[in-house]
This record gives C-alpha cells, structure tokens and sequence, in this order.
C-alpha cells in the first residue's frame, strides 16, 4: 500500500493532476493580464456631453426625444436608448449621458410623453413599437452618426420594445448591429402570469445578432427567471448571448438615487457602462 501511495504521489506531481468535480471557472471574459501581472488599470474613454430635445413624427404622434453626444464636431457610433416603465425622467436622462460620454451619439425617445402614458403602465400598447422603431429611423438619418447601424441599449420594458423592434420589425442585421439591455422585461407584459413567470418571449429565439444583458443577483424570480432562460436557449443555439450578474445588487442598480444607492450598485454601474461600450464598439463598425 505504500508503494501504491508512493507512486501516485509522484504521478501527481509529475503531472499536476488531481481529480476533482468542480469544473474550472471561465474568467476569459473579464480577466486582464495588464492588471493582474503589469498593475495597469485600464483607463475608460471619457467626453464631454451636449444635449439636445427634438421632435419627430411617428403616424400622427409627435415624439420627444432626448439626443446625447459628445461636446465636439466629431461623428460618433449610433445608440439607441429605450426607457423602460419609469419613462425618460431625470434619472434615466443621467444614464443616456453617461452612455454618450463613452463616445457614442445616442438618442432616447420618450415615447409615454408622445402617447399621453402614464408613467409606470401596467399594460402595454403595442403601438409604443412602432414608435421605437421610428426613433431608430430618426437616429439613422442623423448627419453626427459614424456608423450606418445602431445598437439597441435599453432597461426593463425597454428590453421588450427593442427586442420587439429587433425581430418583429426585422431590424436586426440591417439597421441593428447588437443588444444590449439592464434586466430586461423578456415577456410580452399583456401574457399571462404563467407566461410572465416561466416562459420568455417567443421573439427572444429569433435574435441573432451580438446579446449583452445585465442583471443583479437580487433581481425579481420572475424577471430573472426569463432572462436566464432566454439567455440560455440562445447560447445553446449557437447564438453570440452574454448575462453579467453582479452581486449585493439588484434591480434599478444603473439608476438608484443617492439617498438609497450603495458603492455596490456604483460599482455594478460603471462596470456595466464599460463593457457596454466595449461591446458595442466591437459589433458596431
């Protein structure tokens, strides 16, 4: 017996090998040999920012929309930013200039204001849709823009309309180059509770083009549930889908208020922002 422990002793070190069934953590995605080995912090891109409100006309329906883009003459990659059931209030206005300080023209529709909705519906007007979908022709046909595609970047509701936008509008490919979406709602909100629980949206399958989300591991079990779900499905198609979940987070962690925003939620916000914009740069050439 001694022998036998000998020898396996000696295999191990030989080889480094050791059973185990804990399967090796995939850190590719955000390991970074300069910090690690160099002690290079990576430095974001960072711009001043000019905003702007203009109009635009989606059937009869006149949309406000919030234009954020850096304080220079320079053009710049197109975003399209979707607010969710909160609207396009202050909060969310902060969060469509730090996306355009990053070095990207973005443009946020405020599509409740052009609807006459209610801030927080609970139902959902399909035509809101279409009024996405019109802001992604507004922001294409802008002069400012360096890129002939946008990416769709949205947050909870927001996360539906361009989903919707991406597929049932058939954007995706020829207007839109990537998603990316903040806990998005990954269900139809009108479907019911079962659906809302359970199931995600059917549109979800069809994406194709580069997915990116972001949640916080104290998210909704209804909401995280989908997204997970949809997530999966779309890696196990062979999609190109990504979920970031950051810890001691939850839902609303890009936009809490001071007075109840914690450093975890700062930190989960800028990180997300970062490689956001990473991630849209390389998908929008």
């Amino acid at each position: 017996m001694k022998y036998l422990a000998a020898v396996f002793l000696a295999w191990i070190m030989l080889t480094g090998t050791v059973f185990s069934h804990e399967e090796k953590q995939d850190n590719s995605w955000w390991w970074n040999d300069q910090w690690w080995l160099e002690g290079q912090i990576p430095v974001p891109t960072n711009h001043q920012v000019k905003t702007s409100w203009i109009n635009f006309q989606s059937g009869e329906n006149d949309i406000p929309a919030l234009v954020a883009r850096p304080d220079d003459d320079k053009e710049y990659p197109a975003v399209l930013f979707q607010h969710g059931r909160r609207g396009l209030d202050n909060l969310i206005q902060n969060h469509v200039k730090r996306l355009a300080a990053r070095g990207f023209v973005v443009l946020a529709a405020d599509i409740y204001t052009g609807r006459f909705v209610e801030k927080l519906p609970i139902a959902h007007d399909y035509s809101l849709e279409d009024d996405v979908d019109r802001a992604l022709d507004t922001l294409l046909e802008r002069s400012d823009i360096s890129t002939k595609k946008a990416c769709l970047y949205s947050h909870t509701r927001g996360g539906y309309y361009s989903l919707k936008v991406a597929v049932t509008k058939q954007r995706q490919g020829k207007d839109v180059s990537c998603y990316v979406s903040y806990y998005p709602h990954m269900q139809d909100p009108n479907a019911p509770e079962p659906d809302q629980v359970y199931r995600y949206a059917k549109e979800a399958n069809d994406l194709r083009i580069p997915v990116l989300i972001f949640i916080g591991e104290n998210e909704q079990y209804q909401r995280r549930r989908s997204i997970e779900t949809a997530v999966k499905s779309l890696k196990d198609m062979g999609r190109r889908a990504q979920l970031i979940i950051y810890p001691g987070v939850g839902r609303g962690f890009d936009f809490r208020p001071e007075n109840v925003r914690t450093l975890a939620d700062d930190m989960a916000s800028q990180d997300a922002i970062q490689r956001a914009a990473k991630f849209i740069r390389k998908y929008l050439q």
